[in-house]
Formats: structure tokens, sequence, C-alpha cells
């Protein structure tokens, strides 16, 4: 097929210049697969991100080995997510895509700030624990010290506003309080170095939760391929998940009944794909049973990847477009982020390359 060239990817840098919007940074780790609740939960709200803010969307594959992985699939892993980007609706001629490994500063910062960070911070960190009690013993330092990674990430785009589900509010409080210890360190009567970041406070996303325990949330690393539903899944996939998932012995739907979780994830997935409001939705399907609601559900979920699964197809297909956004991507964010770095390294007393 005849090969597109990329936009231009948009420079943070002339966009905050020229609008003075505040500028965001999202991103999600490329292992497994993306699935419905990270479309839902996060990434459709950042196709509004790009027309409201000074927006960066990264692939964090340096995130993505702090948990085993597999290295004969995590290079492809990464395309596939900055092609669901795109797929989804991010433009890249609006707001730079790129991979996190991709701009070297994200490391270098990431050693600069762990010095000067002290490590009973990080033994705080809730999601350390948990995770770590999920990986054993043999769990790795990057691990531990990711939270760190996460607060280079944010700081050298000078982001304001940082969109933060509750399970990492945590982490971005940790990010501002390794701003101010740097600013203390080492810019006393200097200008300051970093911005700090504050939440971005935006309407809920939907909460998917797994397809096989209506209590936990829909998870790339889950065992059970059955428990999510992924954004390339085909249809008769789609439909064969949705009328195996766990449903309750209970007549009827109806939200927010504490004994019914699987009840209200399904009728949570159908609102978000149907755009209706709850008292439709309960008009309509309100009475009907698990065996005639399942088949609603798989349909309109169906129809509604339908769009970004085609424009997903295009976009992996036309590897020489993909690999030049996701190149100008970098470029358009290394031009801040080496900014920031070398400013930072100025204020802790590093000799300037010549």
């Amino acid at each position: 097929s005849r090969q597109r060239s990329p936009a231009p990817a948009a420079s943070p840098a002339a966009a905050a210049n020229e609008t003075r919007r505040e500028r965001v940074l999202s991103g999600v780790q490329p292992t497994g697969t993306l699935h419905l609740g990270n479309y839902l939960g996060a990434i459709r709200q950042w196709v509004q991100f790009q027309d409201d803010y000074d927006s960066l969307f990264c692939v964090v594959d340096l995130h993505a080995i702090t948990a085993p992985h597999d290295p004969k699939k995590l290079g492809q892993e990464t395309l596939d997510a900055a092609a669901l980007y795109i797929a989804a609706g991010i433009d890249p001629a609006k707001s730079p895509i790129f991979v996190q490994s991709h701009v070297t500063a994200h490391a270098e910062l990431c050693w600069l700030l762990n010095c000067m960070t002290p490590l009973n911070w990080l033994e705080r960190m809730i999601q350390y624990k948990e995770k770590k009690a999920k990986q054993g013993e043999n769990v790795g330092v990057g691990l531990f010290d990711y939270p760190v990674l996460m607060a280079a990430d944010i700081l050298l785009y000078q982001a304001g506003l940082v969109p933060v589900g509750e399970d990492q509010r945590q982490h971005l409080e940790l990010t501002r309080d390794i701003a101010r210890r740097f600013h203390d360190l080492y810019c006393k009567r200097k200008k300051r170095v970093f911005r700090e970041p504050k939440a971005l406070i935006v309407k809920e996303g939907a909460r998917v939760m797994s397809l096989q325990d209506g209590r936990s949330k829909m998870s790339k690393s889950a065992e059970l391929d059955g428990s999510r539903i992924n954004l390339n899944d085909p249809p008769d996939v789609i439909a064969r998940k949705i009328k195996k998932c766990k449903s309750d012995q209970f007549a009827g739907l109806e939200w927010d009944n504490p004994e019914r979780p699987e009840a209200t994830n399904l009728l949570n997935i159908y609102q978000a794909v149907t755009g209706l409001e709850r008292d439709a939705i309960l008009a309509d399907v309100g009475d009907l049973s698990w065996g005639a609601f399942k088949p609603r559900l798989a349909d309109a979920v169906v129809a509604h990847l339908e769009p970004i699964q085609q424009k997903y197809a295009e976009v992996a297909a036309d590897k020489l477009y993909l690999q030049d956004t996701l190149r100008a991507g970098a470029d358009s964010a290394d031009e801040v982020a080496t900014r920031t770095l070398d400013a930072a390294k100025a204020a802790m007393g590093f000799a300037p390359r010549a």
C-alpha cells in the first residue's frame, strides 16, 4: 500500500509558547495487549486532552521491564501500543507520540533523582508492597525504584497537570516531594528547575473490572485471557468472552448493589460504549435476564471497537509511517526533555559538555 508521510509532530515548546496551555503527559505500559479498561478508563479521555492541553503521549517501555517481560515481544508490543493510540483518535500532528526509551533523558534524570531521594520515601509506596507480594523475593530493584522514574517522566516536561487514578496519587505526591527536595538542595537563590505538578481532575472514565471478578480491575497481567476484552479481539472472541463472563443468580439488572459487582461492571461497560444515561439503560435492559443482556452487550462493544480496530490495522500495516511518527515524536519530546535535564545537571554542579 502507499506509504504515508507522518504528520510533523507538534512541538510542545511551540504549543506552550503559542497558547500557554497547561502541559499534560500521559502513557501506558506496552507489555501485554491493551484492553477495554485501558481504553475506556484512560486513552479515550486522552483524545480530548489533545484539544484542551499541550499534550504528550508516551509508551512507557522502561516501566514495562520493572516486572518480568518477554524480550522477544517487547518491541512489537511497544509498536502495537503506539498504533492503538493513533487508532483511538490521538493525532500525532497535534501531540507528540513517542517511546520512553527513545528519549534517554528519562533514564538519566531518574539516576540524578535517585541520588537525592531518601530511601524511606520509597519504602512507603503501597503499590511496591502489593506488587512485591505478587512477584516474590526475586523482585528487581526497578520495581522498588519505578516511582522515581515516574517522577523523572513528569518533571522532564514541566508538566503542570498529570492524569492519575487513585492508585497513582501517592506517586504524584512523591514527585512533588522530590521536586521540592531538589530545589531545597540545589536551587537556593537560583531559578527553580522543575515545575511541581498537580493532579488532573477529569470526568471519571469507566472503571472496567475483570469479566471473571467484578471486584478486581481488568488487567493485562491476569493469567486468564477471558478476564479481559483486548482492543484487538475479533467479534466472535468478544462475544464468547462476554457469554462466559461471571454473572449472578439475581433477577434483572441493577447498578451499585454491593452484592452484585458483576452487574455493575457490565452495565458500566454498556453505558461507556453506548453513551446512554443510566435511566435510559435500565428502562431498556433492566428487566432482561443475563442470557438476553449479554448478546446486547457484546454487540454494543463490537460496534464501538470496530472503527478503532479498522484504523489500528491500517496504521500497524504501515510500518514506515509508524516508525517515522515515533521518530518525529521522540525528536519533539527530546527538545524539551534535554533542556530540563541540562538545567538539572547544572544545578547539581556537573561540568557542562564542551
